[in-house]
């Protein structure tokens, strides 16, 4: 009875609100100041492919190198027809579960009518030439998912899905860790920058990262780590040496959509090239989330974060510091009584991997390339201690969609290869792609193979299988407390075996034993619970609610 009045409620907002959706649904770039021809995309092998001003190649790390040039429309063309295959696998990562929890046609009207109603001022808060872009990679979209929207704006609306997934607390998108150092904290006194992008959106989704670099008409040449579909940047540098990474900050669900952070920060990357220019940029735009913009200038040889939200805005510079670290909250004064961003910092794991930061950044004097690496893989917790592999506590939570490291002076840049942070760095050199690559290479690789980093000797180790096992056996322990399945108990000691310093794996053989009323398994599996390093407040007071229930009913 709820759920209709629910969607009886969802039906009449919409029906008033549709005068204002329709100027969105209709809206369209004007790309006829634009080269309209079409790119002619010949196959070169199974893995690389070029076009008249692109090609894209498949390196031996497993990573895409994607190279276009042109203007607005037609990097979106190059860029779509040179990775249309690996859209369709992105949209399937991304989406493929739509169907299955939308099966209605009648409620998949539903989502695309919501969907249209919240992003019905994106368009308005997005430059013309990005929409351009977004509109020539559409052509090369399929119709798999026309009943959430169709192609350009479905591909529009992908650029808001980084920003709500943050806004959310339920998904596991929120644990990016990044630093940087200079001076007489790095080898040679230049700024060395170290991030990781915990955004987490399946196993599929990671698998075919693109690293991609792009000459546009105007602006500044750049590259950025990216998928399939998405024109935004998290984590870019361009050939001025001006970087940019993001960070998640606490949100509130926004209620509609402006300017996507990873719209604002391809802005800054284009057409910045040292901080001021950067801020100025930042200022322009209204975004509808929280975000830390990590920002590195080989002009400036320093760090910075510019601080946005939908109501503030803020710088943070360190002083008498030459290193500047960023989790998931904000530091500058004009955050410094924001009563979410306090809030955030006291309960989640945000200060715990700053403080982590910190101290693996006290124990390396001088910080190189290597060293930033080995930061970025770090799985245990303050001292060094052991608090179960996938802990959102740890800088590597094994999940990442990729870590990075900037050396911004010599425009090098060292990407990770799957999986997660454990495969190899591989080196670019921003100077040598863009001086040296042609348009249409057949078999030129862009990496540096010389300055390329070594892999994480850590999956191939007894422990890694082991995380692995537990993050399948983590959902089917879940799957069988949802629907009320039977597991043996065997599957349970797995589970627990398989990653024993973790909190989380006591805390489901808990839930698991609490819903099928075995009272003392689950306040056993709890108070065992208790003893780990567990992530969050808001989870220690989880654990803490159960233990309290489960002694009400045994002493009843």
């Amino acid at each position: 009875m709820q759920i209709s009045k629910v969607y009886i409620l969802v039906v009449f907002v919409l029906v008033l609100t549709s005068c204002g959706v329709k100027p969105s649904l209709l809206d369209t770039p004007d790309v006829s100041a634009y080269n309209q021809n079409t790119p002619e995309r010949q196959k070169i092998t199974d893995s690389s492919y070029t076009t008249k001003n692109g090609y894209l190649s498949k390196n031996q790390y497993g990573q895409w190198e994607l190279y276009v040039s042109g203007d607005p429309y037609q990097i979106g063309l190059q860029t779509g027809s040179l990775t249309q295959e690996l859209f369709l696998k992105q949209e399937d990562a991304f989406l493929g579960k739509v169907n299955e929890l939308v099966p209605s046609e009648t409620k998949q009207k539903i989502l695309r009518k919501l969907l249209a109603w919240y992003n019905r001022k994106m368009y308005l808060h997005i430059p013309e030439e990005y929409k351009s872009e977004i509109l020539g990679v559409s052509q090369y979209a399929g119709d798999k998912y026309d009943y959430v929207a169709d192609d350009y704006l479905r591909i529009l609306y992908f650029h808001s899905a980084h920003d709500i997934g943050h806004a959310l607390q339920d998904l596991m998108l929120v644990g990016c860790s990044s630093f940087a150092a200079w001076g007489n904290k790095t080898e040679d006194g230049d700024l060395i920058i170290g991030r990781n992008f915990d955004f987490y959106a399946g196993d599929d989704f990671a698998e075919d990262k693109i690293i991609a670099f792009l000459k546009p008409t105007e602006g500044h040449k750049f590259m950025s780590v990216t998928w399939a579909g998405m024109m935004g940047v998290v984590s870019g540098m361009n050939d001025q040496g001006l970087t940019v990474t993001i960070n998640a900050g606490k949100s509130s669900i926004p209620w509609v959509a402006k300017t996507p952070i990873s719209i604002l920060t391809r802005e800054i990357l284009q057409y910045a090239s040292n901080i001021d220019e950067a801020i100025a940029i930042a200022k322009k735009r209204q975004v509808f989330v929280s975000e830390s913009i990590f920002i590195g200038s080989a002009k400036d040889n320093r760090a910075i974060t510019i601080e946005v939200s939908p109501k503030n805005f803020g710088v943070y510079e360190v002083e008498n510091s030459n290193q500047l670290i960023c989790s998931n909250h904000f530091q500058s004064e004009a955050y410094a009584d924001d009563e979410k961003n306090l809030k955030h910092k006291a309960e989640s794991h945000s200060q715990y991997r700053y403080k982590r930061m910190e101290e693996l950044l006290s124990e390396s004097t001088k910080v190189t390339p290597k060293i930033a690496v080995d930061i970025l893989r770090n799985k245990e917790g303050l001292h060094d201690k052991a608090i179960g592999y996938g802990n959102e506590k740890a800088l590597n939570q094994l999940l990442a969609h990729h870590g990075i490291v900037f050396k911004p002076k010599d425009g090098l840049v060292w990407v990770s290869a799957n999986p997660y942070q454990l495969g190899e760095f591989v080196a670019y050199n921003l100077n040598t792609v863009f001086s040296e690559a042609p348009e249409n290479s057949k078999a030129m690789s862009l990496h540096n193979g010389n300055l390329t980093i070594e892999k994480d000797p850590f999956q191939f180790t007894e422990a890694y299988k082991n995380y692995e096992d537990y993050r399948i056996l983590r959902r089917e322990v879940i799957a069988a407390i949802n629907n009320d399945m039977h597991l043996l108990p065997l599957t349970l000691q797995k589970l627990q075996d398989s990653n024993p310093e973790y909190w989380e794996a006591y805390y489901l053989v808990g839930k698991y034993y609490y819903e099928r009323k075995y009272y003392t398994a689950a306040y056993n599996a709890f108070e065992i619970s208790k003893t780990k390093e567990i992530t969050t407040v808001t989870d220690q007071e989880q654990v803490d609610l159960y233990l309290k229930k489960i002694k009400r009913k045994l002493n009843q």
